[in-house]
């Protein structure tokens, strides 16, 4: 039997991961962060980001909106008043803000410290069968304190000091009308027009690049998809064709330096990325596209390149020495040598299926050296 054969029968799997676009549900948000207490940090701070990409910022230091997109700049050219809005807006938020902190330090009978107010609203649409759906949620000191409740209308106190401020905007059904219509109908529309304007960035489709990944001879391949964008992916795990449900951690999808995405697992056969928009990639089980410690080929979907002909001639040694020690713990290896399969599946064996959380930002040669 060839060390090659050996290798691939005893120590190798492969992940079969399929990547598939999910619904596309866009989003607005806002976030609000107020603080008292803290000297070196702003007292208000306001950030407005859609389908999670950061388009504007105030603070109460600079007391004005800056835009962190190219393409917002083509809004206040088709509404100069825009700018001026969002200042009083923001202006009205710090104001409100730091009104909360102190009717809030009342509530838990509090006098001195910091403290730390939040708030998060924003809507959603889909794209697809056009439905929406919009939030509001307040928190102090890192806890839950109220939210909004848009199908009743009402508020959900989950703290026992939450409970004078739901009775009293519960009260107000003309400001919670106001609500359901701007996160309803307001902020769709407002969401479709930042959707327009910043269509280049926000509605591109970047196609993944996947690698196979091994850091030992010993240790499974890991499969890793980079660069894609959109991030709306769903990771599930097939052995021969089959969805694998049980022990199987849905893979995470982490951000890359660049604005695009990453996602890998762990498993065996055949990897399979899936992306709205472009054909499938798919890489299989093979030497020549693994890119180890000892070893290098190219990434499929970006060119490619060729395997170093000696992958594993570094690891002769060590695989004589397995050899070695396989004949004298199991005696009917003897027996069965010559009936043992030189396939390259690694056909009988049971992977562990693990989740690998990948740090950021990933680069597949760092990966790869960390570990040696």
């Amino acid at each position: 039997m060839s060390t090659l054969n050996l290798l691939l029968i005893l120590m190798m799997y492969c992940i079969n991961l399929s990547i598939c676009l999910s619904t596309v549900i866009h989003s607005l948000q806002y976030f609000y962060t107020a603080s008292s207490g803290l000297s070196t940090f702003p007292e208000f701070v306001a950030v407005g980001m859609v389908d999670g990409v950061q388009f504007e910022y105030y603070d109460s230091n600079i007391q004005r909106t800056v835009f962190n997109q190219d393409w917002m700049h083509q809004v206040t050219c088709d509404d100069p008043d825009y700018l001026e809005r969002k200042n009083a807006s923001f202006l009205v938020a710090q104001q409100s803000s730091k009104a909360f902190i102190g009717n809030a330090k009342k509530l838990f009978n509090q006098t001195g410290g910091i403290h730390v107010y939040q708030e998060m609203f924003g809507c959603e649409w889909d794209d697809e069968d056009d439905t929406t759906d919009g939030y509001e949620q307040h928190g102090y000191d890192g806890e839950d304190f109220i939210a909004l409740d848009l199908k009743t209308l009402t508020w959900v106190a989950p703290v026992p000091q939450a409970v004078p401020t739901k009775q009293r905007w519960d009260q107000d059904r003309a400001q919670n009308e106001h609500k359901k219509n701007y996160y309803t109908k307001e902020c769709v529309d407002l969401l479709k027009k930042h959707l327009a304007y910043g269509k280049s960035i926000l509605q591109r489709t970047e196609r993944p690049r996947v690698s196979l990944l091994q850091r030992s001879p010993s240790s499974p391949v890991v499969c890793h998809a980079t660069g894609f964008y959109p991030n709306r992916v769903v990771v599930f795990w097939e052995r021969d064709g089959y969805e694998l449900h049980e022990q199987v951690d849905p893979g995470e999808v982490l951000p890359n330096h660049d604005g695009t995405f990453q996602v890998s697992d762990w498993g065996r056969y055949e990897c399979v990325v899936q992306l709205k928009g472009i054909e499938d990639i798919s890489t299989t089980l093979d030497p020549a596209h693994i890119r180890t410690n000892w070893g290098k080929t190219g990434v499929r979907g970006d060119g490619g390149g060729e395997m170093e002909t000696s992958l594993f001639s570094s690891f002769e040694v060590l695989l004589v020495l397995l050899l070695l020690l396989l004949l004298l713990l199991l005696e009917s290896l003897r027996t069965r040598r010559g009936t043992v399969s030189r396939s390259n599946s690694p056909e009988g064996l049971t992977p562990d299926l693990h989740l690998l959380i990948l740090p950021v930002p990933f680069l597949e040669s760092d990966w790869l050296s960390s570990y040696t």
